[in-house]
């Protein structure tokens, strides 16, 4: 299993106020945080500060804080269901190691932690820049515990900043191919970029060309997620397909494709035959630092939404609607969108990206049956499924650049809004940036499993292609054992 923290930006803000000081002292303080478990990957989500009162704490060089702060601390997190994280500052910038005296001072409230919450301390160091380090502290014997450092801690809001444990997620050697991408931002960012964790969530028209160019950019560790085989109605505008490939599942295909592509040494790539809204691609899901969302449907619209708030994984988010002639002679409209959605930013509901009377919709199978469908009005959007390779370009342009602003912040920006391209008449338009007053994922942030809601469940269309797909290589298997090609 690997570790990793996360916080919000506005968490983060207000933990680097208090403890890194201007008079360069070191300060401390506690928090709460609620657990996410991916498929790989334990994270803890930090969800909000327990501040210290007057006569809580002794600052004096090596700060130290008194019996009744950790008491009140401890007696929080066991009333909200969750964990307990000890926060403290050192004086220099990057991942912060530990002294003997700190490793002490978390050794000797573990148990204590562990066994009013259920859940182990997770400790954490803010560096002079800002930069977050972390562990787990895991019972071994009784009164024994020993710590398991994180990988990387991530801060999330309008930008992503990720620092990195260098011992376990080593900067990548920059290789000769990379040398125009790294003049674009230098080897800093290359060396963050690279280091992510990237999930592709649905490999189709916009998908396919996503992935091509996260491989190519350097990015050394992708997932995708799709259930679905390629058909011949895709191949106008899935990359890398072919006849060949048809009834083949559309995340093997393209991880072929994209291991012959990829930039980075060494590189990774798992495909993984479910949807998003099933548990097991839920939880890959959740191992991955962002998650493109190239899907058009309801449901695990809705999903991926939960995760960029719940878990606090910025999604990418985008997709084409084009809309024809009543007669169907020509071209009356099409519309490109591009955003992100994370905490500080206008999630995909408030955006209009789905409807909530379709999520339960889907669940229930409607969307899968033809009858249903037929039943819409013409120009209803669940109908209008068109698409054209050169409008997948152009969204997927917008997406991958939405994720280059919010990392490698550009004179600072990392939020460039939610963009609507029009195709006619060739006019860009930016959504405002807040969540309407009634918005239900801002309860949700940093939740993570302990939420009351259910968002995943049993996917039938997808039971359906993957044991459609199982079918056809046991035959193919048995033909080739009987003729012999």
């Amino acid at each position: 299993m690997n570790y990793s923290a996360a916080l919000s930006s506005t968490v983060h803000a207000a933990a680097q106020l208090h403890l890194v000081r201007s008079d360069r002292q070191e300060d401390l303080c506690f928090a709460l945080w609620y657990p996410s478990q991916g498929r790989d990957r334990f994270t803890g989500l930090i969800q909000s500060l327990i501040l210290p009162q007057p006569d809580d704490r002794v600052v004096h060089g090596n700060v130290s804080f008194a019996p009744q702060y950790f008491e009140r601390a401890v007696a929080q997190a066991h009333a909200a269901g969750a964990g307990l994280a000890f926060f403290h500052s050192h004086l220099g910038p990057g991942w912060q190691g530990m002294s003997d005296d700190d490793v002490k001072a978390e050794q000797r409230i573990a148990p204590a932690t562990s066994g009013a919450t259920e859940l182990p301390l997770l400790g954490m160091t803010i560096g002079a820049d800002g930069a977050w380090s972390g562990r787990f502290w895991h019972r071994k014997a009784p009164r024994q515990y020993s710590r398991s450092w994180c990988e990387s801690v991530r801060v999330v809001g309008n930008g992503l900043a990720v620092t990195y444990n260098d011992s376990l997620l080593a900067r990548p050697t920059l290789r000769p191919e990379l040398t125009r991408t790294i003049s674009a931002w230098g080897p800093a960012k290359q060396a963050d970029l690279a280091r992510l964790r990237v999930g592709v969530v649905g490999t189709g028209s916009v998908g396919s060309i996503v992935a091509e160019s996260l491989a190519r950019m350097g990015i050394a560790s992708i997932r995708l997620l799709d259930f679905d085989a390629v058909e011949l109605i895709n191949l106008d505008r899935l990359l890398h397909a072919t006849r060949r490939d048809i009834e083949r599942a559309k995340v093997r295909v393209l991880a072929s494709a994209i291991r012959r592509s990829a930039t980075a040494s060494p590189f990774s790539v798992e495909p993984f035959e479910f949807s998003v809204v099933e548990e097991d691609g839920y939880r890959a899901a959740l191992d991955c630092d962002v998650l493109f969302c190239c899907v058009d449907r309801p449901w695990p619209r809705c999903v991926l939404n939960s995760i960029a708030y719940g878990h606090l994984i910025p999604v990418v988010d985008g997709g084409v609607a084009i809309r024809t002639l009543k007669d169907n002679s020509g071209l009356r409209s099409a519309e490109i969108r591009a955003h992100v959605a994370a905490p500080s930013r206008r999630c995909m509901e408030c955006l209009g990206q789905y409807g909530p009377g379709f999520v339960s919709t889907e669940r229930d199978g409607y969307l899968d049956n033809p009858g249903y469908i037929a039943g819409l009005p013409p120009d209803h959007p669940l109908r209008r499924n068109e698409n054209v390779f050169a409008f997948s370009v152009l969204a997927t342009g917008l997406e991958v650049l939405q994720f280059l602003t919010m990392m490698v912040a550009p004179f600072g920006l990392t939020n460039a809004g939610s963009q609507l391209y029009h195709f006619v008449p060739s006019k860009l338009d930016v959504d405002p940036p807040e969540c309407e007053p009634t918005c239900p994922y801002r309860r949700l942030e940093a939740i993570g499993d302990r939420t009351s809601v259910t968002f995943t469940g049993r996917h039938e269309a997808a039971e359906e292609a993957r044991a459609r797909r199982r079918g056809i290589q046991w035959l193919l298997r048995r033909a080739r054992y009987r003729f012999g090609f």
